[in-house]
């Protein structure tokens, strides 16, 4: 079984920077896809950005350039570097594991972004 606990998020100002951890439990790390997504208020959860097992990453469009998902197996943990922020970017940000049909998510964290 797998934990996971988010972290990082908070109010800032558009413009401004924010780094999202996820913290995991138990073991095997390594062999998970993970994931950053998000849902705004009213809107569906959709993926913000992925990193496999071997390292390849995808994001979503309204990211790219911006963000930057990233992970350290030595230390069980997951990153969203988020830079430029905008209000559309305002959600509550979930991390999520996966491995065949297994998946584990996060209870999310807050990102609220002001113009």
């Amino acid at each position: 079984q797998v934990q996971l606990v988010e972290s990082g998020g908070g109010l800032v100002q558009a413009g401004g920077s924010l780094r999202l951890s996820c913290a995991a439990s138990g073991s095997r790390f390594s062999i998970y896809n993970m994931g950053w997504y998000r849902q705004a208020p009213g809107k569906q959860r959709e993926l913000v950005a992925r990193i496999t097992s071997g390292g390849r990453t995808n994001y979503a469009d309204s990211v790219k350039g911006r963000f930057t998902i990233s992970r350290d197996n030595a230390k069980n943990a997951l990153y969203l570097q988020m830079n430029t922020l905008k209000p559309e970017d305002t959600a509550v940000y979930y991390c999520r594991f996966d491995f065949g049909r297994s998946e584990y998510w996060g209870q999310g964290t807050q990102v609220t972004v002001s113009s």
